[in-house]
C-alpha cells in the first residue's frame, strides 16, 4: 500500500501584531520623552575613574567654562512639581529689584544652565535670536567689580534654602583656571556648603599585574 505523502508548507509568522506594537511604543516614547535643554557652554570635564553617577534631580550645579565663565543650573533643566527653579529666580529677582512675568518664570523653568548678571536675565529670557541669546551668556559675577555684585553666592544660598536635600556639584572644564575653581569653592564654603561633587568624565582603567604588585 502506497504511503500518503503530506503536503509540506514553510512556516509563516504573522508580523502584523509586532509592527502594531512597535508603532505604539514608538508613539509613546515620542510623546513622553523630554529632551534636556542645551547647556550654555560646552564643558569638557577632566577624566577620572570614579563611577558615581551624577543625579538628575535635587542637584545644584555650578559650571565653569574653559574661558573661566561661571554658570548655574538647578535640576539640570528638569523642573519638578515643586517648581524649585521658578521659586529660585523669583527670590533672586526680588532681591535685585527685577520684575519677572509669569511667562518669564515658565521660560526659566524650561531653560538649562545660564550665566549672566541678574539685571540681564529678563532680556535673556525674552530674546528670540539663538545667537544673540548665546552672546548674552557672559557669566555670573563671583567678584564685586564696579556695580556688579558677587551674585553666585546668592544663587547658591537661596537654592539651598528652597531645597535643603539637593546635592551640590561643580562641573569645571579641563582647561579652566584653578583660581576660578578656587573662588567657586570659596563661595560654597561661605554659604555653608562644605560637601559637593566634582563632575568628571568617566575613564575606564584596567588593573595590571604591576598594579597588583605595587599594592603589596
Amino acid at each position: 500500500m502506497a504511503k500518503i505523502k503530506l503536503k509540506r508548507s514553510s512556516p509563516h509568522v504573522d508580523m502584523t501584531p509586532m509592527v502594531d506594537l512597535f508603532s505604539l511604543l514608538l508613539t509613546f516614547f515620542m510623546l513622553t520623552t523630554s529632551f534636556r535643554p542645551q547647556e550654555a557652554k560646552v564643558i569638557d570635564s577632566p577624566s577620572s575613574v570614579s563611577e558615581k553617577a551624577s543625579p538628575d534631580k535635587n542637584v545644584i550645579t555650578v559650571l565653569i567654562s574653559k574661558d573661566n565663565l561661571v554658570f548655574f543650573n538647578m535640576d539640570n533643566g528638569k523642573d519638578t512639581a515643586s517648581h524649585f527653579r521658578s521659586k529660585l529666580v523669583t527670590e533672586i529677582a526680588k532681591r535685585y529689584n527685577v520684575s519677572l512675568t509669569p511667562k518669564d518664570l515658565k521660560t526659566f523653568e524650561q531653560a538649562s544652565s545660564f550665566g549672566m548678571p541678574i539685571n540681564k536675565i529678563k532680556a535673556w529670557l525674552n530674546e528670540k535670536d539663538a545667537k544673540r541669546k548665546e552672546e548674552m551668556q557672559t557669566g555670573i559675577p563671583i567678584d564685586t567689580i564696579g556695580t556688579q555684585l558677587p551674585e553666585l553666592g546668592e544663587w547658591v544660598r537661596f537654592a539651598r534654602i528652597l531645597n535643603q536635600t539637593a546635592e551640590v556639584s561643580i562641573k569645571g572644564d579641563a582647561q579652566s583656571h584653578y583660581k576660578t575653581i578656587k573662588k567657586v569653592m570659596d563661595v560654597m564654603q561661605e554659604n555653608n556648603v562644605n560637601k559637593f561633587n566634582l563632575v568628571t568624565y568617566l575613564q575606564k582603567q584596567e588593573t595590571t599585574m604591576e598594579d597588583v604588585k605595587n599594592i603589596k
